[in-house]
């Protein structure tokens, strides 16, 4: 009988947890949060918990919930669609300028990312003149936007459009890297930005509201759910569905800004962007078939990796990064981990580590070196070639990258 590379940990009710964490951190509280998932009566199978996986709201990060009957909004999350974009180009690094500061500015010129003036008017991180192919992007969306807010029209506040090819805060970035042969890759982490985050936190509410008019008792009060065949699921699988669209696109948008910022720079030859990409999602639930059932999966920080399916897993901000493909592995649900996953929380990052450290950290890389990133220092991270062993019955790595400009959120 072949070796299994998981460990199983088994619930006192419900099912159990195939988890793929040898060699890497499981600390209790995300243990706990795996139980409590596993209890929930419409779980299929088991919960599949990646290397990376850790502490979240209602469901860890990094682990994949296959239901029949139900689905949990919180364990898509807030950032719906959230995923990578990877685009290999015709660049070598003797393309690149010694010097990478000005290739830096000129993707944080061109591409809008963080957050000012609370996300009102002025944000730096929104579009103030909404670039023409952004907006025609923006109208293949808007119907179902539109149909979306009459359903529920509290919905209707905040950024949609002007958010279509931005970054945001927080672990979203973009990144020039190198291959093992040196060729140069574009790669970004972006979702659904302030339209899916409002999906996202409005139909989790209503989840909630509609347990307590159950009297549905939850081990987690993050862990409510909407029965299939009612209202609010089908309204919710419409919405979650869109998130998703608006996500990929707003990766699409992000990363043609990316290249016309390079282009543009003035620092490198005239290049090809088009050579291999790789668009992915790893916050979010579809429709599958598995063990000759259908089911919803959620990936809540996990990466669909059916056979030949190519991912992405980046690591933090001074680590290696991955292009992988899947191995189709049945019994993590044909997935994978979405990353190398926190170590430890911002706070605790933030009060360990200083600007020093950071910047000893990401020596040699062309990224920010202040206070305000380092709750997004590699040390705050698992070690991603730990998490990547743990996981070498679900993927094989195609190329492996490292980062040599890094623009946060």
């Amino acid at each position: 009988m072949a070796e299994k590379h998981y460990e199983y940990i088994a619930a006192t009710t419900g099912v159990g947890i195939k988890a793929w964490t040898r060699g890497v951190l499981l600390d209790d509280r995300a243990k706990q949060q795996l139980v409590n998932v596993a209890k929930l009566p419409f779980v299929f199978g088991w919960v599949a918990a990646m290397p990376d996986v850790h502490w979240g709201i209602g469901a860890t990060i990094g682990s994949v919930i296959p239901t029949k009957g139900a689905i949990i909004p919180a364990a898509v999350g807030v950032d719906i669609g959230c995923g990578m974009m990877a685009v290999q180009t015709s660049l070598n690094a003797r393309d690149l300028p010694d010097n990478l500061h000005k290739l830096r500015t000129e993707i944080e010129r061109t591409v809008p990312h963080g957050r000012t003036n609370n996300g009102g008017p002025g944000d730096r991180g929104a579009w103030a003149n909404i670039p023409g192919p952004n907006e025609d992007v923006w109208g293949t969306l808007k119907p179902r936007y539109d149909a979306l807010l009459e359903q529920h029209p509290k919905l209707n506040r905040g950024n949609h459009s002007n958010h279509l090819g931005t970054l945001g805060t927080g672990n979203h970035f973009v990144e020039v890297c190198l291959d093992e042969t040196e060729t140069v890759w574009f790669m970004l982490h972006s979702g659904s930005r302030g339209a899916g985050n409002r999906i996202g936190s409005y139909f989790i509410e209503l989840a909630k509201q509609d347990m307590r008019k159950l009297f549905v008792n939850l081990p987690d009060e993050d862990l409510a759910y909407f029965p299939e065949g009612t209202e609010h699921f089908n309204d919710y699988f419409q919405a979650v569905g869109w998130a998703q669209d608006y996500a990929r696109a707003n990766r699409d948008l992000l990363m043609l800004q990316v290249v016309d910022a390079v282009r543009n720079s003035g620092e490198v030859p005239p290049f090809n962007a088009e050579v291999q990409a790789i668009n992915c999602h790893h916050n979010y639930v579809t429709g599958e078939t598995h063990y000759g059932e259908d089911v919803l999966v959620t990936r809540k920080g996990a990466v669909r990796a059916r056979e030949g399916d190519l991912g992405i897993i980046p690591g933090s901000m001074g680590a290696r990064s991955y292009i992988v493909r899947g191995k189709g592995n049945p019994e993590s649900f044909h997935s994978c981990s979405h990353g190398a996953g926190r170590a430890m929380s911002r706070n605790e990052a933030k009060k360990r580590f200083t600007v020093d450290d950071h910047i000893r950290m990401t020596e040699g890389v062309e990224c920010r070196k202040d206070k305000d990133v380092i709750d997004e220092t590699p040390a705050a991270y698992k070690p991603i070639e730990a998490v990547m062993a743990a996981q070498a019955d679900l993927v094989d790595i195609v190329h492996t990258l490292r980062q040599v400009v890094c623009v946060k959120g």
